[in-house]
């Protein structure tokens, strides 16, 4: 009797540890893909949390929503897609592409990309609305609807996409625009369209900046929305169609004579700028340096996040601590970009400290009008002590000159450059460009040398000191002789280019 009770025993023993295997045996198996896939299973896999191949959301006002999973499976995340923030993108996506559809812009058939979608509620959208062939692209890939992918470096051909569309101020957040705005312009087909989504009304300038970095496109709507969330409550629907093939149409800087075309939203800046100061200062050295609290500089006014670059171009820089470092590094507004310095100084004394500075290119020449060796004469008013190492304020003119005049002080030889055509190989319209210029009386040659050239143009603000016979510090009712213009001709000088549009201020 004691055996045979001992049989079911046994097998039940057996049972149980078979039970505990198996159990084992899908804990590994369940801890395998948390700890080591990182995402749910391929659709058909034997785990846990499997989605259905087509999920499903009933949304008020959109009808049913629905995403097939790309072959071979995706990581959807259920809690993602039936959220509140996922179900309200979803709608205004969903508005906002039949809006385009009614006009022309996006249909069923269009080849379309999202770029730079953090979360693919704007592809998501289009496949709902009927736009079957979408992708987008992001960072870090959301699958099935997201691959992996940049605004910068978008991983499609040529000619690709018929319709390409970024959202959620992704443009703005680039921080290489121009490269954005190539790859959009690579990879969609002459005809297509892209729209962008921007947050908050901008002004002119940042617009056209925008519009700047797309060569072979035209504006063909501009629309206002209202948002979805609190980062984006209100929106502005850019939509451009691309109107050339690859390689035409590009801008090219200047007409036959080198002139340029000053737009009228720059006017519109110039005259909301501190009034320049009308009457001639009796002590300058004073007023001209309490004016720089008057200034409206530049980023203060306007958006600058749609430039390429952003530059600083010292022209008679003198040692760093002189501008570079004491104004510009520290007062300047730069809105959180970095800006890289050029740093124009003929006199050897100061260059040495340049090449300890990070950010600042040294160009050791004397901004000319022509390339062409120049007298570099260094000297002093009466009763002027200057010691900055030694050196006294440096005046250049040409070779020919010398001997013309008596001169009692230094003289070197130095190697001047035409600066209008250094400045036009160095920086692009698609560029922001702030200069500073003393260059002791020669910007009455260097000014119209920019006009001429067309250069002026490619400068957004301009820091300008005019050099001209003075009242003297040192000598109650003395002039200057250092110079021979007067006041009204650097008045005259700072009203013509503000007449042109170019935003100067006057400097110290």
């Amino acid at each position: 009797m004691e055996q045979s009770a001992g049989k079911p025993s046994s097998l039940r023993n057996f049972l149980v540890r078979f039970l505990l295997f198996g159990v084992l045996i899908i804990g590994v198996r369940f801890a395998y893909i948390i700890a080591v896939a990182g995402e749910s299973c391929n659709i058909g896999d034997f785990c846990f949390f499997s989605l259905p191949q087509t999920l499903s959301l009933v949304t008020a006002g959109t009808g049913p929503l629905a995403v097939e999973s790309a072959s071979g499976g995706g990581s959807l995340q259920p809690e993602l897609y039936t959220s509140k923030d996922w179900i309200k993108g979803v709608r205004f996506y969903s508005s906002a592409f039949q809006d385009l559809i009614a006009g022309g812009y996006l249909s069923p058939q269009s080849k379309s990309l999202c770029v730079e979608t953090p979360t693919g509620r704007d592809v998501f959208s289009l496949r709902e609305i009927g736009v079957k062939d979408a992708v987008g692209i992001a960072r870090k890939g959301v699958k099935p609807l997201v691959k992996f992918g940049r605004g910068e470096r978008i991983p499609f051909g040529n000619r690709t996409f018929d319709f390409v569309f970024s959202g959620e101020d992704s443009f703005v957040q680039s921080a290489k625009p121009a490269d954005f705005a190539a790859e959009i312009d690579r990879t969609l087909k002459p005809g297509g369209f892209a729209v962008f989504h921007f947050a908050n009304p901008k002004d002119t300038y940042s617009f056209n900046s925008f519009l700047d970095l797309f060569h072979c496109f035209r504006v063909v709507k501009l629309h206002g929305l209202e948002g979805f969330d609190s980062s984006m409550p209100y929106i502005r629907e850019i939509v451009l169609k691309k109107e050339c093939g690859d390689g035409a149409g590009k801008f090219d800087f200047g007409d036959s004579n080198g002139k340029c075309y000053v737009p009228g939203y720059k006017h519109d800046l110039v005259k909301i700028a501190e009034p320049l100061i009308s009457e001639e200062p009796l002590k300058p050295w004073i007023t001209l340096k309490r004016n720089v609290k008057n200034i409206k500089y530049l980023p203060s006014m306007v958006d600058i996040s749609f430039k390429n670059r952003y530059l600083y171009v010292d022209v008679g820089a003198r040692s760093y601590g002189s501008s570079i470092g004491s104004w510009f590094r520290k007062q300047y507004p730069k809105q959180n970009k970095t800006f890289h310095v050029y740093a124009i100084e003929a006199d050897k004394t100061f260059h040495p400290e340049y090449g300890l500075k990070k950010g600042i290119t040294l160009v050791p020449y004397a901004a000319w009008v022509k390339n062409e060796t120049l007298t570099f004469e260094i000297h002093r008013d009466p009763g002027e002590h200057v010691e900055v190492k030694g050196r006294g304020m440096g005046r250049i003119r040409p070779v020919q000159s010398l001997g013309k005049e008596e001169f009692d002080g230094e003289v070197e030889k130095i190697q001047g450059f035409d600066f209008a055509q250094w400045l036009k190989k160095t920086v692009t319209k698609n560029d922001f460009v702030v200069m500073k210029m003393d260059v002791e009386g020669t910007e009455f040659d260097l000014i119209p040398r920019l006009f001429k050239t067309g250069a002026i143009c490619l400068i957004d603000e301009i820091f300008l000191e005019c050099h001209y016979n003075r009242w003297q510090r040192c000598c109650p009712g003395q002039r200057s002789s250092k110079y021979e213009k007067t006041y009204d001709q650097c008045l005259q000088l700072f009203n013509s280019l503000r007449q042109s549009g170019v935003l100067v201020h006057q400097w110290w």
